[in-house]
């Protein structure tokens, strides 16, 4: 597909002061960043940028910092980080509007970057305060908005909407990227197209199901997801995690998928582990046991699937032209029960003639701790969990609405 929004190409930015939207929520531990791979992702859009001789002034967010001001969601190591990818000095700013970034700004010259502070120490940045938005956007001095946090496009905050209305907003290369590969893979995917779909809830991703039973030739559920499909059909689950209360939502889905395929196609079409590795304790050291899913018992816990299911779900995938994956089959944190995540990764990787979009989240931590290679094994690693979602399911992004059309 062609994107739909002017981008960093389509616009004079040569020689001028442009202030970029990252997603710079990168996790920390003991004050160090643990994954930069959205710090990297950014990296196309600010070269770009400097090779046009602009001033780069960038803003992000960190953690929930709940509209304070928290040493803890500094982005201060974000700084350093970005400096070393760069291998320039990046200028930090602990402030995100005021006279501290106008002299930010001022002392930059052509090619230099600058980084504001957390925009979420201001309750206003999620409130999608205009008053705050005109503050930032008055003090960087900037001539245009690049807006390429994907991660934050699907919220309407002060950063990624209101904003859009104080300066010509532009996509960078990172939204362009994952707007179209997400995009061309729900809406014109090289066939078969294969949906893995795990995590937790079937309630937060009840609309990305819907959108794959439209499109998707074959559904792998697992993870405490699998686990919600399973009691549904009547399994015993023993003390394993699901979600109560869904009949309605379960119903709806399994209606829409025999209407596509017919009743005796249901179950080759949404496929469900028919073993699982199950524990008594969420412990790293808790053996893995595979049963039948049927053979279940009172302290049972299903973490991953079954060792039959994982040659299953990686037959799929290898016979797939293109696989959309957004969440883990089981508890991937638990090495003992990551092995069905970890040959699910392993099929794509080992087939780099498949079409493989990981969304982001807890699928993007797992593909990356896991390859080795910063995400390379992949088509793409996306940055954004809900954004992604929201995208396959066809939902508008406030964030990418926002920014300037292409005339038709």
């Amino acid at each position: 597909m062609s994107f739909a929004k002017l981008t960093i190409r389509d616009v004079p930015v040569h020689d001028k002061v442009v202030l970029v939207r990252a997603d710079y929520n990168v996790p920390l531990s003991d004050g160090k960043i643990s994954d930069d791979l959205r710090i990297r992702a950014s990296l196309p859009t600010i070269r770009y940028l400097q090779e046009q001789g602009c001033k780069v002034v960038i803003m992000s967010h960190l953690g929930r910092p709940d509209g304070e001001v928290k040493p803890e969601y500094s982005l201060a190591p974000v700084a350093d980080r970005l400096s070393e990818l760069l291998g320039q000095e990046v200028t930090f700013v602990d402030a995100c509007y005021g006279d501290k970034v106008k002299q930010a700004v001022k002392a930059a010259r052509p090619g230099d970057v600058v980084l504001l502070e957390n925009l979420r120490f201001h309750p206003e940045e999620e409130a999608n305060d205009s008053v705050f938005a005109g503050k930032v956007a008055k003090s960087s001095g900037a001539r245009y908005l690049v807006q390429d946090g994907f991660g934050v496009v699907h919220r309407a905050h002060a950063s990624t909407e209101a904003i859009a209305h104080f300066l010509p907003s532009v996509a960078g290369l990172l939204l362009e990227k994952e707007v179209t590969l997400i995009s061309d893979a729900m809406q014109s995917p090289a066939r078969p197209l294969t949906a893995i779909l795990g995590g937790a809830k079937v309630s937060d991703k009840i609309h990305v199901i819907e959108a794959f039973i439209r499109v998707a030739d074959t559904i792998l559920i697992g993870g405490a997801m699998a686990n919600t499909f399973l009691a549904y059909k009547g399994y015993d689950m023993g003390a394993s995690k699901y979600e109560a209360g869904q009949e309605k939502v379960l119903d709806a889905i399994y209606a829409a998928a025999r209407k596509k395929i017919g009743s005796e196609n249901v179950d080759t079409f949404i496929v469900l582990p028919e073993d699982l590795a199950v524990g008594t304790h969420v412990d790293l050291s808790e053996p893995r046991v595979v049963k039948s899913a049927r053979g279940l018992s009172t302290p049972d816990m299903a973490l991953d699937i079954g060792d039959e299911a994982i040659e299953q779900f990686a037959s799929i995938v290898e016979q797939s032209g293109t696989v959309v994956w957004n969440g883990p089959v089981g508890l991937a944190e638990l090495p003992n029960f990551a092995h069905g995540s970890a040959r699910i990764a392993l099929a794509l990787a080992s087939h780099p003639g498949i079409c493989s979009i990981v969304g982001g989240g807890d699928t993007a931590d797992f593909v990356l701790k896991w390859d080795g290679h910063e995400g390379k094994s992949f088509t793409h690693v996306s940055t954004g969990g809900g954004a992604s979602l929201d995208l396959m399911a066809g939902e508008k992004l406030p964030g990418v609405e926002a920014l300037l059309g292409r005339k038709k």
